[in-house]
């Protein structure tokens, strides 16, 4: 890697996998390394900017912060995520390195391509792309690499004649990485864990490097300084919308939707993470996170929720004029039943 050059790395991987989780855990072990943050959020609510913005670390001061909520990164490179890094370069006291956090329906591939920009590519490299996958979930098979399950569903679903874009989504991020990350191993067997590794391994030309991690808890000596200079590589990274675009097709996330729903104060915060565990399973519901706000309580909850795995935590006093409100983003496929999921939460909180 050339070391005048700033080095980037791109954090990417699915709804929930745990990228904020992980990147919240190098922040706090930076060691005074000035990072500055991209954060491409999915929604109208940049949930994970405030998750950390809540940090309290030095290295992670709201100028250090950049939040993306105008779309999925790959699809606004040259209108967004272009102009904010120039912004960056731009800055007196540029950062030590620079971490890029992908929505979940973000291709690594646009972006990493992006810093081949004139102006970009003599002042930043990519240090390299770490995809964070929750192997929870591949050992259950919601976003697994299994084509014999894929198979099973497509004979099963009439209406679908062609590969499940969550698949492809799912190949994208994981043909596109240095580094793959097998969090939530704490959730599955030893067995299993070999399993989900030598699934990904088996469907890779390339060999990437792997590390398995318990709640998002990697070194950042583990996570940074790879030194893969990623972005004079891309060309043996081609996503499937690469392939496609070829034939004509068009990428878009129509599969995927989100809302914004806001309520009122919470009064018993164990019953309404039960409400919403029941509501996550009857609407099936990818994700769901934002803030709430209990009685009684001076600090904010994060709630952080994966299919029907909740996870919830005070992080930080609610700010002197700052308004008590529970904010959450719901994001699942098309067709959600928004009505019935902003009335079931309304209940959940009256």
């Amino acid at each position: 890697m050339n070391g005048s050059k700033i080095p980037a790395t791109v954090i990417t991987g699915f709804l929930g996998a745990g990228k904020t989780t992980l990147i919240r855990h190098m922040l706090a072990n930076a060691n005074g390394k000035r990072i500055a943050l991209i954060i491409n959020e999915f929604g109208d609510l940049g949930v994970d900017g405030d998750v950390l913005k809540g940090c309290g670390d030095e290295v992670c001061s709201e100028d250090d912060i950049v939040e993306l909520t105008n779309g999925c990164i790959c699809c606004t490179v040259a209108d967004d995520f272009i102009p904010t890094m120039e912004q960056l370069l731009a800055r007196k006291n540029r950062p030590d390195h620079i971490v890029i956090e992908t929505s979940g329906l973000a291709l690594p591939q646009p972006l990493v391509a992006a810093f081949n920009w004139p102006g970009i590519k003599t002042q930043v490299t990519v240090d390299g792309v770490v995809t964070v996958v929750d192997s929870a979930a591949v050992v259950a098979g919601r976003f697994a690499h299994d084509h014999d399950k894929l198979d099973a569903q497509r004979q099963a679903d009439e209406g679908l004649d062609h590969e499940s874009p969550l698949e492809e989504l799912f190949e994208d991020q994981l043909t596109a990485a240095d580094l793959i990350v097998l969090n939530k191993a704490d959730l599955i067997n030893a067995d299993e864990l070999l399993g989900v590794r030598a699934g990904i391994s088996a469907h890779m030309s390339r060999k990437p490097a792997f590390v398995e991690a318990r709640l998002g808890e990697v070194a950042p000596e583990v996570l940074l300084g790879l030194g893969m200079g990623t972005e004079d590589d891309i060309a043996n990274r081609k996503s499937h919308h690469e392939i496609h675009h070829a034939d004509g097709h068009e990428h878009d996330h129509d599969e995927f939707e989100s809302f914004v729903v806001s309520l009122g104060q919470v009064a018993d915060p164990a019953a309404f993470t039960q409400g919403l565990t029941e509501l996550i399973q009857t609407h099936d519901i990818l994700r769901l996170k934002g803030f709430a706000d209990v009685a009684g309580k001076p600090m904010r909850q994060v709630i952080q929720a994966v299919g029907s795995r909740i996870d919830t935590h005070f992080d930080r006093p609610w700010a002197a004029g700052e308004p008590r409100e529970t904010r959450l983003v719901v994001i699942g496929l098309h067709d959600l039943d928004e009505a019935a999921i902003r009335d079931g939460l309304s209940r959940l909180s009256g």
